[in-house]
């Protein structure tokens, strides 16, 4: 219903592409901006707080009635951890943080240990697994409640003579300079400007949170690599462990009245952590399971006029290196910093675009590279030394991350 409306000020249908004479007509003083931010996730309050320091009036729009994050745990890699702590958010003691990556085949060959240690030491900032729920705890201490407003689904966004607008299901509209859209895959904004749908990989994850103090109570994670799937077990602080089994997965897929027991089928036997983990969960466990993989086509551009995306607004990317939150992450703190030092709005914008899409479009095509094989294909990645493993990480986070723009912010 939304595509039939059209706006009076400017005649554009919402679901069509802004002309470029359109976009370049957006120019305005940078200080203060009315920044309007729709979705309250990770990104989303990550953005909103590093513009808010940087002195621009924003306020974040949630759908939902109040902030809230499911999921398990993520991974904070050192690239996402250096921007954490330039936005001051202060993340000691959540999760855990990581030492070793272990990856082993589903018959127990030994195929790489990460020295985490050591990539966390060369990048300046530890690698943490944090639930969810506990990163976005830690990015709303401090931040002004009154500047996100809950139950508010936003329905439509189009650009006026002064700037950008926001209207919503009970009818209401708000008007700022820059709409930054960071409400996900499903993202209104991206489709408001007709950007290609996420499309799904072939793969999923069935994964949550447990609590076992005899696999999780370390610093050490393990990933087992098997011919049609793989899994992982993430110790998240205390008792707690992240797991997930990844298996082939396609839109026809029909769910099992019993997913354990699938479940067990496939990974019996391939640790005994592994095992124990299988003992201990339940059907219950696996409620919201599965989670498909999807992954974005990366645009050459995704916004247009005072128009943008963020995270997996943006780039949905599969979980393979745990790399979707980091990614929001660093979003966030080059929006900022484009943000910061632009006299002409639309090209700032499209600056932050272009800058992200090449280190996004790296980290995308590597996700998407499903890493499962024959026990016999991974032999040769056997006889690579661990110390090259891991710096060839340290080497991968280190391109991806903006590292000589991100320097140029204090911590705050």
């Amino acid at each position: 219903m939304a595509n039939l409306l059209r706006d009076k000020s400017t005649g554009m249908h919402p679901g069509r592409r802004l002309s470029k004479s359109k976009a370049s007509r957006v120019a305005r003083p940078v200080t203060p901006l009315r920044v309007l931010v729709i979705g309250a996730g990770v990104g989303g309050i990550a953005v909103a707080r590093g513009l808010l320091q940087d002195g621009h009036d924003v306020t974040v729009f949630e759908r939902m009635p109040e902030v809230r994050t499911g999921g398990g745990a993520v991974t904070i890699w050192s690239n996402g951890a250096t921007v954490l702590r330039q936005l001051g958010v202060d993340m000691d003691g959540a999760g855990e943080q990581l030492s070793t990556v272990r990856v082993v085949t589903s018959g127990g060959r030994p195929i790489a240990t990460i020295d985490v240690t050591a990539i966390s030491a060369t990048l300046g900032a530890p690698t943490r697994m944090v639930p969810r729920r506990v990163l976005l705890e830690r990015l709303l201490a401090g931040f002004p409640t009154d500047r996100i407003q809950c139950g508010s689904p936003a329905v439509r966004v189009l650009e006026t003579p002064e700037g950008a607008r926001v209207e919503f299901a009970d009818g209401s509209a708000v008007d700022g300079d820059l709409v930054i859209g960071a409400d996900g895959r499903h993202s209104m904004v991206r489709e408001m400007f007709g950007a290609q749908a996420a499309e799904p990989t072939g793969w999923c994850s069935w994964q949550g949170l447990i609590s076992l103090p005899e696999v999780a109570d370390n610093h050490d994670a393990t990933i087992i690599i098997g011919e049609h799937g793989n899994l992982g077990l993430w110790p998240a602080g205390g008792s707690q462990l992240q797991w997930w089994f990844d298996l082939p997965w396609s839109t026809d897929f029909v769910r099992p009245d019993r997913p354990i027991e699938m479940v067990r089928a496939q990974f019996s036997g391939w640790s005994e952590a592994t095992d124990r983990v299988l003992a201990t969960l339940t059907d219950a466990d696996l409620d919201l399971s599965p989670f498909p993989h999807y992954r974005h086509p990366i645009p050459r551009e995704w916004g247009q006029g005072p128009f943008t995306l963020l995270g997996d607004a943006a780039h949905t990317i599969p979980p393979t290196l745990a790399q979707g939150t980091n990614q929001a992450l660093l979003d966030a703190m080059i929006l900022r910093r484009a943000l910061t030092s632009a006299e002409d709005l639309s090209r700032a914008l499209r600056g932050y675009e272009k800058m992200r899409r090449r280190k996004v479009a790296i980290v995308s095509w590597l996700t998407s590279l499903q890493v499962s094989h024959a026990e016999s294909a991974l032999r040769p990645a056997a006889l690579i030394p661990d110390r090259f493993m891991t710096w060839i990480l340290a080497t991968f986070l280190r391109a991806i991350s903006h590292r000589d723009h991100l320097a140029g912010f204090a911590p705050a």
